[in-house]
């Protein structure tokens, strides 16, 4: 603190806080009152950490998306993905350090990966990721300052169309498959088609998942465990299939490729992304076509909210 004897009486010019923190100037008529007013000043200093300077984080980007895997991540089902997406986005921007970290550096990113001709659903999903980095080490209570992305809006993207097979494309599609060399993809196939089952639910179907002409679906997306109940002639069939198989406790082996090949030779033109999801789209369609109940078909399909399911 100074003091300075003015025509006005005593200045008293003082940073409680220390360099780069606030500076206050008074004048009093006594050099006294001048000094009272700096002791005063240093208690709410001390006692009032708003009057402090702000400290540095330090910490990279890098450390902070670790510390999210450890304490969250790891219980996630896709977080080792999401893990390894997040920490090649943060070498991109070279690891900025954590609180220099700011809405205009990841604008730039996206805009960059934009222009590398990178989908702007693709940008919209790593924004995505990074906003629940932060978000989430606020709850655990390992980041104290704001979301540096929690104001941007994400890309507006246009709503693909969704396709579906009618009944004598189901007919050519089970035929090309049943020609094809992988005997698993036709019963896959014709899972998925009975069950509105994603084809990776299905493939991965072991025989315990079949049960009283039911199947079980576990380890899926939204993490909860489904039962659809199928005719009883499939069920059969599948069991047939299981003791001709040499998988084990799995119903099928890998036949994805043999999936996209039959699609190939059957001349069907799907849009893109939806080369196996074309089934649980078909699924979908006919169960509503035919008097299904939208609320059933939620449930059978396992979203969690009726505005994807009525999409």
């Amino acid at each position: 603190m100074a003091l300075k004897k003015t025509e006005s009486g005593w200045l008293a010019d003082s940073q409680p806080g220390g360099r780069g923190s606030k500076r206050f100037r008074k004048t009093f008529k006594t050099q006294a009152e001048a000094k009272a007013w700096e002791a005063w000043l240093k208690t709410q200093v001390n006692q009032d950490a708003k009057w402090q300077p702000e400290k540095r984080d330090t910490r990279k980007l890098s450390e902070l998306i670790d510390l999210w895997h450890t304490h969250h991540g790891v219980s996630l089902k896709a977080g080792t993905d999401t893990y390894n997406r997040l920490k090649l986005a943060c070498a991109a921007m070279g690891d900025p350090i954590a609180d220099r970290f700011t809405v205009n550096t990841f604008t730039a990113y996206r805009t960059e990966r934009l222009a590398a001709g990178i989908a702007p659903n693709s940008v919209n999903r790593e924004h995505a990721y990074l906003r629940s980095v932060f978000n989430e080490l606020r709850r655990l209570g390992q980041w104290n300052k704001p979301n540096p992305l929690a104001e941007l809006r994400q890309f507006k993207v246009q709503e693909s169309e969704l396709s579906y097979l009618a009944a004598d494309q189901i007919h050519e599609l089970l035929s090309e498959l049943q020609k094809g060399k992988n005997r698993h993809a036709a019963m896959v196939a014709r899972v998925c088609l009975a069950t509105g089952a994603r084809w990776s639910e299905a493939e991965s179907l072991e025989a315990r998942h079949l049960r009283n002409d039911q199947i079980q679906f576990a380890g899926t997306k939204s993490g909860k465990v489904r039962a659809i109940p199928i005719e009883p002639e499939l069920a059969q069939q599948l069991r047939s299939h299981h003791l001709k198989a040499e998988t084990g406790q799995r119903l099928f082996a890998p036949c994805y490729a043999a999936f996209r090949d039959a699609v190939g030779r059957s001349g069907l033109e799907l849009q893109d992304g939806q080369l196996t999801h074309v089934l649980r789209h078909t699924f979908a369609s006919h169960f509503m076509m035919n008097g299904g109940n939208i609320l059933v078909l939620q449930r059978s399909l396992g979203h969690a909210n009726l505005t994807m399911t009525m999409r």
